[in-house]
């Protein structure tokens, strides 16, 4: 009887958070949709005019806007688009004559490569790093190691990922040679643009991870640890590193996130024939529904992100579920 009353008190905090987090999440959905639809209302003038340029007939605009249903009323027109999302029905590009899903499947891949594997070497590169500080500069110690740390992830932290992409291509592509420059083709071709990515958000976390390991090496149950004489590494390994990750991953949800929308410059300084570089050159064109598509998927990437990170910190620190509930 105690277990099940035990079970209902801990399925009420979890049933109230997941309808929570649906709930945001649609709401989100709603207005990134509808931003997304009011996109090609709010440019001055007329979208199939500019996208099919001046020399256009006029009963070949017109037979544009009636095939993109622009000349129904703003309403109808917005009931018809919601319809045509929910079933899957994206439109089609006005320049290649391609369905927006096809060009956005054809590209996507291309786009959450260089960010995954841009989010996996920041990982990989800031926590042991973080770690690593806390555990040398702690209760005041080596305090060069410590300014120069601080002083290196803070100018990293603040460059921009295009100028740095830029410098990246002109030092190893162009004056070493090192690494190809544009193109995706072969391991070579994923070196710099993942390196463009990842540095501003590893030496973020990198911060932040120290910052957590610092205050968790100080904690009650880390002395006992110590009182024990267990081992530092399994001190720090066991009864320190599980507790520092929840900011780190709060931070982490974001720059993931970040890198998403970062690919865009990335893209198109590699040359890199994903999403970012396709809605730039989309926006050139005027192709509008090709942009209102990318929009979309950039929009709802990070909307997942963000889902992701909340259910990852519940099931990590379950009192949190409990506190908000």
């Amino acid at each position: 009887m105690t277990a099940i009353v035990h079970t209902r008190q801990w399925d009420r905090p979890w049933a109230r958070f997941a309808a929570r987090r649906a709930g945001r999440l649609l709401v989100s959905l709603w207005v990134l949709v509808t931003a997304a639809f009011l996109m090609i209302h709010l440019i001055p003038g007329d979208p199939v005019r500019a996208a099919l340029g001046p020399t256009a007939s006029v009963r070949l605009v017109e037979a544009r806007r009636a095939a993109l249903g622009l000349n129904d009323p703003l309403w109808l027109q917005y009931l018809h688009y919601l319809r045509d999302l929910v079933s899957g029905d994206m439109h089609s590009s006005m320049v290649s004559g391609l369905p927006v899903a096809q060009v956005i499947g054809d590209r996507l891949p291309a786009t959450l490569e260089l960010a995954g594997y841009a989010f996996v070497l920041a990982g990989l590169v800031a926590v042991p790093l973080g770690t690593g500080m806390a555990v040398l500069t702690r209760g005041g110690r080596r305090r060069p190691a410590e300014l120069a740390f601080t002083s290196t992830s803070a100018v990293l932290a603040v460059i921009p990922e295009f100028l740095l992409a830029v410098g990246l291509v002109y030092v190893f592509g162009v004056q070493l040679g090192w690494a190809p420059v544009a193109g995706r083709a072969g391991f070579g071709s994923y070196v710099l643009p993942v390196l463009s990515l990842a540095v501003g958000p590893a030496a973020v976390l990198s911060r932040i991870m120290r910052v957590e390991m610092l205050t968790v090496l100080d904690a009650d149950h880390v002395r006992t640890a110590r009182a024990k004489r267990l081992p530092d590494w399994l001190i720090t390994v066991r009864h320190a590193l599980p507790n520092a990750f929840t900011a780190t991953i709060t931070i982490g949800g974001l720059l993931l996130s970040s890198m998403v929308a970062g690919t865009v410059l990335a893209e198109n300084v590699f040359a890199w024939p994903g999403l970012g570089s396709t809605v730039v050159q989309s926006i050139l064109a005027k192709d509008y529904p090709v942009v209102q598509g990318i929009v979309l998927v950039y929009g709802l990437g990070v909307l997942v992100v963000n889902l992701a990170v909340d259910v990852l910190l519940a099931v990590l620190d379950p009192r949190s579920t409990i506190r908000e509930s």
